[in-house]
């Protein structure tokens, strides 16, 4: 039996996966080269390509090709903003096991990540594929959308496993588009719908502090004898 194997794989803006194989009973060389014989069974596989888009190509991609927005970031990114008539399907979900481990797990992350970060701390959504199955039909043209483009990759190979055809991710995700890319829905910017917690705290802070050295650094450049008297009085010696 002889076996032949192709694969090829690329890297963004395109990515894809070829496998074909052949079987056959028996392989014989003539002066052409190697040739099989008529009776030999063949298997081929082909799965779907997944295309790796920018704003600009999503975009068109939604308005003129008919493709509709599959969000799977978590439950609170989603409501922050969202594109407009997308659907939800997140890939990970809110985690509440209340099992020993679980618990100690989920406190130590609000703690952490989820206090500084704003992020919940979730589990795979073990439903995900089944979900989408029966919102869309594996003909459906699907641009698979999350923050930063890791989930949405994630999810899109699992749909592509389950026999989807047509699907799309935005390269490094919505956190790269610019602003009016999509009409959207929600508080915040799409771009910025992965912020929360202290780091959007932390951010207006440095803008605050960030505004008052440059404002100090124009008054002792410009002024500096009213400079140095506002810092006596302060009781600050330059």
């Amino acid at each position: 039996m002889a076996v032949l194997g192709l694969s090829t794989a690329f890297s963004p803006p395109r990515g894809s996966w070829i496998a074909v194989r052949l079987r056959n009973g028996a392989a014989g060389r003539s002066s052409g080269g190697l040739s099989l014989r008529r009776s030999a069974a063949a298997a081929v596989a082909v799965r779907a390509e997944v295309s790796f888009v920018d704003g600009d190509e999503a975009k068109r991609l939604v308005a003129e090709e008919g493709y509709t927005v599959l969000d799977v970031r978590d439950r609170r990114q989603y409501e922050r903003a969202h594109v407009r008539a997308s659907a939800h399907v997140p890939l990970y979900i809110e985690n509440e096991d209340n099992d020993i481990g679980t618990i100690i797990k989920r406190q130590a992350h609000n703690n952490f990540a989820g206090l500084f970060y704003g992020l919940s701390f979730t589990k795979l959504n073990r439903d995900f594929t089944k979900t989408v199955r029966s919102k869309f039909s594996p003909e459906s043209k699907l641009l698979v959308v999350c923050q930063e483009g890791l989930r949405s990759t994630a999810a899109a190979d699992a749909l592509e496993r389950e026999g989807f055809q047509n699907l799309a991710c935005i390269t490094s995700g919505l956190q790269t588009l610019k602003p009016g890319t999509f009409e959207t829905v929600g508080e915040a910017e799409l771009q910025n719908a992965g912020k929360a917690g202290l780091v959007t705290i932390q951010g207006k802070i440095s803008i605050v502090l960030g505004t008052v050295l440059i404002t100090l650094l124009l008054l002792i450049t410009v002024f500096p004898d009213q400079a140095e008297q506002i810092f006596e009085l302060a009781g600050i010696k330059l």
